[in-house]
């Protein structure tokens, strides 16, 4: 069986998806409630992973979710995904939200994230996916430090299962 191709990290990435911030969007501190902003991220992080593979993905892990500042009532949110690396039939997509002040124009990075998505066959079985190939500078860094973060979460793993 011919291995599948490559495909860019621009055949399924998601640049500045809008979501606009509205009064039920708000925790009891008014800012975005976080859950909300995860659940999207995880939503759209399916997206990229079920292009990249063309297969149905569920979501194996996310790690490293980090709030960096609040957003806000009136903010609007801009969600930024994308393929980071692939093996086998796991996907690393890592996420980035802004909050845009709708007025002003102004924007803050509120949340980085990675995602770990594995593609399933027609049996729920793991399949095995494209690799990914970057095509920038940024795209070649992000690759090259999933494999860190993957050798990482396989070395909890091991570790974690020994005890």
């Amino acid at each position: 069986m011919p291995a599948t191709p490559s495909r860019p990290v621009s055949a399924s990435a998601i640049d500045k998806h809008v979501y606009k911030v509205f009064p039920n969007d708000m925790n009891s501190h008014q800012t975005v409630f976080g859950g909300m902003i995860m659940a999207k991220c995880d939503r759209l992080a399916l997206v990229v992973a079920e292009r990249h593979s063309g297969h149905v993905c569920v979501t194996a892990a996310v790690d490293s979710m980090h709030f960096r500042a609040p957003a806000k009532g009136n903010d609007t949110l801009l969600f930024s995904l994308a393929l980071n690396r692939s093996w086998g039939s796991s996907m690393e997509i890592g996420a980035r939200v802004e909050a845009e002040n709708s007025y002003t124009g102004e924007c803050r990075h509120i949340l980085s994230a990675f995602f770990t998505f594995v593609a399933l066959d027609e049996h729920d079985k793991p399949v095995d996916v494209p690799a990914v190939k970057p095509e920038t500078e940024a795209q070649k860094r992000r690759f090259d430090n999933a494999e860190i973060r993957r050798e990482g979460r396989l070395e909890t793993r091991r570790k974690l299962d020994g005890q």
